[in-house]
């Protein structure tokens, strides 16, 4: 027995021996089931699947008898001729049984020859499935490249677009951070012209006993005041969210700031005016008591 037989492992041997015999039940007994459907069968490797095989088919020829010839020595004593033809016999059955070898040797290495064929067969059909193998896995590579290209040419897409979309948005940042800033400033104006007017309003509260007019007047700067303090912190907040019509309110807003500088300052012409017209009135009064004064004075 080889040494590659020896090396089998118990258990794959019985699988290949089960497997051979099992496929040879399958056709009849008509035909050896050859090593790569053994091999398929047993799922086992080439080498061994051919070994196994071999003793395989060893045992299931026919192994041919030797055939004694052996000359008793009753023969030897017996008649010559009879000698020659029992001797000559027994060389017939000689060559016979040699006969018998050679057919016997013929047809295991006509066997062999086979099984040479069919392992030559399975290794080229092995080689084809490994070529079939090699031509999909090619195939497959080459989509992946390609699937691979496409998505970095959408990544690369991807990118730029994410780069113009951030540049947007730093632009639309710096704009709104302008808008914020200009809101600001338009703020700080008017605190400085709700402050004026606050002023104009202690002025105006001091002379509102004197005449209705200017009552009327400080209530109707009040409201306006406070009609523009509202339109600005509203137009000033849409600023934020809309940048398209920032300038637009912008603009509304500088022209309501200035309708109330305006206000604030006839109120405050006014509350010169009215307290120009209350000095007069004082003098009147002082003059008019001065007359009257003199006349009690003599009526005493």
């Amino acid at each position: 027995m080889s040494q590659l037989v020896t090396s089998i492992p118990a258990d794959v041997r019985e699988r290949i021996i089960q497997a051979a015999n099992d496929l040879y039940e399958q056709v009849g007994r008509q035909s050896f089931p050859t090593v790569d459907q053994v091999r398929r069968y047993a799922r086992v490797d080439m080498n061994a699947a051919s070994a196994i095989m071999r003793e395989w088919r060893r045992v299931q020829s026919v192994q041919a008898a030797p055939v004694a010839v052996h000359v008793p020595d009753a023969m030897v004593k017996a008649n010559h001729q009879v000698l020659v033809a029992l001797w000559t016999q027994a060389q017939e059955m000689a060559n016979e049984s040699l006969k018998t070898a050679q057919s016997a040797w013929e047809a295991e290495r006509t066997e062999l020859d086979d099984m040479r064929q069919e392992l030559a067969n399975a290794y080229e059909t092995q080689a084809a499935e490994f070529e079939q193998f090699k031509t999909q896995a090619a195939d497959t590579a080459l989509t992946h490249q390609e699937d691979a290209k496409l998505a970095a040419s959408d990544l690369a897409s991807v990118r730029i677009e994410l780069a113009q979309a951030l540049t947007r948005a730093e632009r639309a940042e710096a704009q709104v951070g302008e808008i914020e800033r200009r809101a600001a400033d338009l703020r700080g104006e008017l605190d400085r012209a709700h402050e004026d007017i606050d002023q104009a309003r202690s002025a105006l509260t001091d002379q509102q006993k004197l005449t209705a007019s200017i009552a009327v007047e400080r209530d109707a700067a009040k409201s306006e005041l406070t009609r523009v303090l509202a339109t600005a912190e509203a137009m000033a907040e849409t600023q934020r969210e809309q940048r398209n019509a920032a300038t637009q309110e912008l603009a509304k807003l500088t022209e309501q700031r200035d309708l109330a500088l305006k206000s604030a300052a006839a109120a405050r012409e006014n509350g010169a005016e009215l307290a120009g017209k209350l000095s007069v009135l004082q003098e009147q009064n002082v003059a008019l008591l001065a007359r009257l004064v003199p006349n009690n004075n003599t009526a005493l």
